[in-house]
């Protein structure tokens, strides 16, 4: 699924924006500039079919590439930046919010944490969230290559350990565009879920 032709369709600022529902989406969140962008390249295997920032809260829509006639891929405002006003950061919110509970089409939320940090609030509170809403999940720790493996496996037992707290269990992948760690078990998920009738 992922040799096929993958292009950008559409960006949409709310549930009524986004393209008919037809093929199975899979979403891409997370806090601004933790790695969305780049972790879509890296699937595609394109260089910018996703654009990159490192201005965080750049990607202000939700933006549709199409993988093929197998799949949607989507592109969600990073949450969490500060230099947004407050009226606009709530309406993405609600946007957002709508996208994820409403969208049927919507079988997977990739959500990229940075492999660096702990989790912030803001992530724990999305976590418990989609399991509160019973989201099919899973968390990547994006800049995997940063970090050596052992700091890697801690972070990775620390997020396993905060999930374990609210009764959820779900993937968790870490991954790095750079040394593409991480990339054909993404993939493999996602065929799972995408593939599922």
């Amino acid at each position: 699924m992922f040799n096929k032709q993958a292009k950008f369709i559409t960006s949409a600022t709310k549930l009524e924006e986004c393209p008919p529902a037809g093929l199975p989406e899979v979403c891409f969140a997370g806090r601004s500039n933790v790695g969305k962008s780049s972790l879509i390249n890296a699937l595609l295997n394109k260089k910018n079919i996703a654009r990159t920032s490192n201005v965080p809260g750049k990607t202000q829509q939700m933006n549709y590439y199409q993988v093929g006639d197998a799949c949607f891929f989507v592109d969600l405002p990073g949450y969490g930046y500060a230099k947004v006003p407050k009226k606009e950061r709530e309406r993405w919110g609600k946007n957002i919010r709508d996208y994820l509970l409403d969208r049927d089409s919507l079988k997977l939320i990739l959500h990229v944490v940075d492999v660096r940090h702990d989790p912030s609030q803001l992530d724990e509170d999305f976590f418990y969230w989609m399991g509160m809403n019973e989201k099919p999940f899973a968390v990547v720790l994006s800049k995997s290559d940063k970090l050596s493996k052992n700091k890697v496996n801690q972070s990775k037992a620390k997020v396993r350990r905060m999930m374990k707290e609210m009764n959820i269990e779900v993937p968790i992948l870490p991954y790095s565009s750079s040394s593409r760690e991480g990339v054909d078990e993404i993939k493999s998920l996602i065929t799972d879920f995408v593939m599922v009738d």
